[in-house]
C-alpha cells in the first residue's frame, strides 16, 4: 500500500508558482533589454543604410539598400581620426592619473594612526555636496593657464570621491592580520600598498578604471568650456558639433534652406560617428565586465 505524502502537492504548487514568476520576471528583463538595445539597432541600420533609403523613412533595425559610404567618409577624414587617437589619449592620462590619486587617497584614510583622519574624510565628502559653480571653475583653469591645453581635460576632476570611497571601503575590508605580518617582516607602508593591498584589489581596481575611462570618453562638456582649437577638441565633442549641425540644417529645410540630400547625408554620417564613438569603449568593457559586479560589491562587506 502506497502512502501518498501532503507535502509534495504543495511543494509542487509552489514550483509551479515559482517557475511563472520566474517566467514574468524574463519576459520583463527581455522587453528592458530591448527598450535600450533596439534604439541603437536603429542607428547602426542608419548608418549601413541609402542617402534614399533613409529620405523615404524605410529604414529600422535593419540596413536598407546596404552602403558603407558613411563609414568611409569618417575614415577618410583626417581629422576625425586625429581626434580618435587625441582623445584615446586623453582617457588613458586621465584614467592613469585618476587611478594613482585615488589609491594614494584612499588607502591613507584607511589607517587609524594618520592623524586628521576624520577631518580629512570629511573634507572629501564635503565635495560631493557643495562645488564652487562652472564659473569658478572656469576662472581656476583660466588662471592656472590650462585654458585650450589638454591639461584642462585631463586634471579638473581627477579625483571622484564616490570612486574613492568604494576603494576605501574595499581595503578596509582587508584583514588586518595581512598588514601586521608584513609590518612584523619590515615592510613599509608603500610595500604594503604595492604587495599586499593592490593585488588583491583587483577587481576593484579594474572597475574603478572603468567608471574613470567611461566617464572621460564620453564626457564633452569640460571640452566644451574648456577648449577652441578645433585639433584639441575630443571626439564626443566633434559627434556633439555634428549633431548640432544636423539639427541647424533640419531647421533650415523645414524654412525651405537646406535640401533634403543634405539632410539626408548629414543623418547617415551622424549615426556613422555614434557607432564610431561607440565601439571602443565597448571593446573594453567587454575584457572588463566580470570583474564589475565582484568589484563593486565586494567592498561593501565593511563600511
Amino acid at each position: 500500500m502506497t502512502t501518498v505524502n501532503p507535502a509534495q502537492p504543495i511543494k509542487m504548487k509552489k514550483e509551479k508558482i515559482w517557475t511563472g514568476y520566474q517566467i514574468v520576471l524574463a519576459i520583463f528583463i527581455l522587453g528592458a533589454s530591448l527598450i535600450c538595445l533596439l534604439p541603437f539597432v536603429n542607428v547602426i541600420a542608419v548608418s549601413f543604410s541609402s542617402k534614399s533609403a533613409i529620405l523615404r523613412g524605410d529604414v529600422g533595425f535593419w540596413p536598407v539598400e546596404f552602403t558603407t559610404m558613411a563609414y568611409q567618409a569618417i575614415f577618410n577624414d583626417k581629422s576625425m581620426m586625429q581626434s580618435l587617437w587625441y582623445t584615446v589619449g586623453i582617457t588613458v592620462s586621465y584614467t592613469v592619473i585618476a587611478m594613482v590619486l585615488t589609491i594614494l587617497m584612499a588607502y591613507p584614510l584607511t589607517k587609524k594612526r594618520l592623524k586628521g583622519r576624520k577631518f580629512f574624510n570629511l573634507m572629501a565628502l564635503f565635495t560631493m555636496y557643495f562645488s564652487g559653480g562652472t564659473i569658478p571653475i572656469y576662472l581656476n583653469i583660466k588662471e592656472l593657464g590650462m585654458l585650450d591645453t589638454a591639461w584642462s581635460l585631463i586634471i579638473p576632476g581627477a579625483l571622484s570621491t564616490y570612486n574613492m570611497i568604494i576603494l576605501k571601503s574595499f581595503f578596509s575590508a582587508l584583514p588586518e592580520s595581512l598588514e601586521e605580518a608584513a609590518t612584523i617582516d619590515g615592510a613599509n607602508d608603500f610595500q604594503i600598498l604595492l604587495q599586499i593591498y593592490l593585488p588583491l584589489s583587483l577587481a576593484s581596481l579594474a572597475t574603478l578604471t572603468l567608471f574613470y575611462a567611461v566617464g572621460k570618453w564620453n564626457s564633452f562638456q569640460d571640452a566644451l568650456y574648456y577648449i577652441t582649437s578645433r585639433s584639441l577638441q575630443p571626439l564626443q565633442l566633434k559627434l556633439y558639433n555634428l549633431i548640432k549641425g544636423s539639427q541647424a540644417v533640419d531647421v533650415a529645410m523645414m524654412e525651405g534652406g537646406a535640401s533634403t540630400v543634405a539632410t539626408s547625408v548629414s543623418e547617415s554620417i551622424e549615426s556613422a560617428t555614434i557607432i564610431f564613438a561607440t565601439l571602443p569603449i565597448l571593446v573594453v568593457y567587454s575584457f572588463v565586465q566580470r570583474y564589475f559586479v565582484s568589484g563593486v560589491t565586494i567592498g561593501a562587506v565593511k563600511g
